[in-house]
């Protein structure tokens, strides 16, 4: 009866545990907290990308895998039609901080602005742990201002 009740109790404390792993930084689902809102921080747009910043960024999460992360994002034009939408990287000075422009095209032609759900853009980003060594803070900026999530 000992024996059952000490091996009861054991796996009980065993699972509770778990429970503060899924919480630690120990998980890789938890190296990106949830994003938050920032001013936009200023950069020298490339000369060689003619796309427009993308009205507001309204999401932004980083997911991990297996050799790095997604780094994902979703930005609100100001109508709908913005076409090719892309995270392109900013240099900075801080190799802890990654910092995306939220680049896209707008419509050819006069487009509609309807409701918000159908303006919604969503890019993605396939970034390696080799370019993840070292950093932070991920932050994407759109023209009114920028998401950012860290470690």
């Amino acid at each position: 009866m000992r024996r059952s009740l000490l091996v009861a109790l054991s796996v009980v404390l065993f699972v509770g545990a778990c429970g503060a792993i899924r919480d630690s930084r120990l998980n890789p689902f938890n190296w990106f907290g949830r994003s938050q809102p920032e001013e936009r921080l200023i950069s020298a747009t490339p000369a060689a990308d003619p796309r427009a910043l993308v009205a507001q960024v309204l999401s932004l999460s980083v997911d991990a895998y297996p050799g790095g992360a997604i780094v994902r994002a979703t930005g609100l034009p100001a109508t709908q039609g913005w076409w090719d939408a892309e995270l392109v990287l900013v240099e900075g000075d801080d190799p802890s901080v990654l910092v995306y422009d939220f680049r896209i095209f707008p419509p050819i032609t006069a487009a509609d602005v309807s409701t918000q759900r159908s303006r919604e853009v969503t890019v993605g980003l396939s970034v390696s742990d080799i370019a993840l060594d070292g950093v932070r803070q991920i932050t994407v900026q759109g023209g009114s201002g920028a998401r950012t999530v860290r470690r």
